[in-house]
């Protein structure tokens, strides 16, 4: 029987304006300690993110949305956050903001392949359903 390891997981959303409250799931970020699998993954659907905010300037928000990527991989250019252990830096990641770019409150679950949530929840939570 294969080990299941839980995880914790947030979508990465982007709220043009934030008093609004409204958003557009981006990305995801998957926190599995057993397997030591700390991963963030960003989808951005041009079209729909300038349907939904046509004044978002998307090269501006780019950086920002790299820099969660980069920083779950612990990538020495993306500053001391990113040198953190990964359980750190996904607290920190994950804790609320009042920005453009913010994070859905955590949920967990369990799987036998912590490599292949990242894959899943994209599919589920942030591309849009096919048919």
């Amino acid at each position: 029987m294969p080990t299941l390891h839980t995880y914790d997981y947030a979508v990465i959303r982007v709220v043009p304006r934030v008093e609004r409250e409204e958003f557009i799931n981006v990305g995801v970020i998957v926190s599995c300690p057993g397997a030591r699998h700390l991963e963030a993954a960003i989808e951005i659907d041009p079209a729909r993110l300038h349907a939904f905010a046509p004044s978002l300037d998307l090269d501006a928000l780019r950086p920002w949305l790299d820099a969660i990527v980069a920083i779950c991989r612990g990538d020495a250019g993306a500053g001391p956050i990113a040198q953190l252990p990964a359980r750190a830096r996904f607290h920190f990641l994950t804790a609320k903001r009042s920005s453009v770019v913010q994070m859905s409150s955590t949920h967990v679950g369990r799987t036998a392949d912590p490599a292949g949530v990242v894959e899943h929840l994209l599919t589920k939570m942030v591309r849009v359903p096919q048919g």
